[in-house]
């Protein structure tokens, strides 16, 4: 894909701390598929793991998304944190991330256990009651796939109300 400059340079995050913040702070990704000339939009849960520059999902054993990953594993997703419109200056309040990279389900149960709980350290509080109650043994885990999103590139965007001049 090309690599297009913003027309709003001041707006682009060069942070790499602010990513990571943006990536550990986020609850969910919306992410784009295509197979064909057919696209396809989800909002996932995600947990992020810093050290294998990856995101993990679940979902369910079969659906849209399975299908899409098998016919073209290409994905972009999208992170953005939203602290709200700003009336009288037709402008919004943000932080985004745009991310690229490949989807793929996780087989091997090691990385499908490591996954699940990265994504539930990534969201609760405590996982380990939602663990006990869900995951009894490792046949428990084929009642869940794990999808794996690697990191190939990250960019991202923002604008905050305190740089309004």
């Amino acid at each position: 894909m090309s690599d297009y400059h913003p027309k709003r340079k001041e707006k682009v995050i060069h942070d790499q701390a602010e990513i990571e913040r943006l990536l550990t702070g986020g609850k969910f990704a919306v992410i784009a598929l295509c197979r064909s000339d057919e696209p396809y939009l989800v909002s996932l849960s995600y947990g992020y793991d810093q050290a294998k520059r990856c995101l993990y999902f679940h979902c369910a054993n079969a659906g849209h998304k399975l299908d899409f990953i098998a016919a073209n594993p290409r994905a972009c997703a999208t992170i953005i944190e939203d602290r709200g419109y700003l009336p009288g200056q037709c402008d919004h309040d943000y932080a985004s991330l745009v991310i690229r990279g490949k989807l793929a389900v996780v087989e091997d149960l090691a990385e499908k256990k490591h996954g699940l709980l990265a994504l539930l350290e990534h969201l609760e509080a405590d996982p380990q009651p939602i663990l006990a109650r869900n995951i009894k043994n490792d046949a428990s885990y084929r009642a869940v796939t794990i999808l794996k999103l690697t990191i190939d590139a990250v960019s991202g965007k923002a604008y905050r109300q305190a740089e309004v001049g």
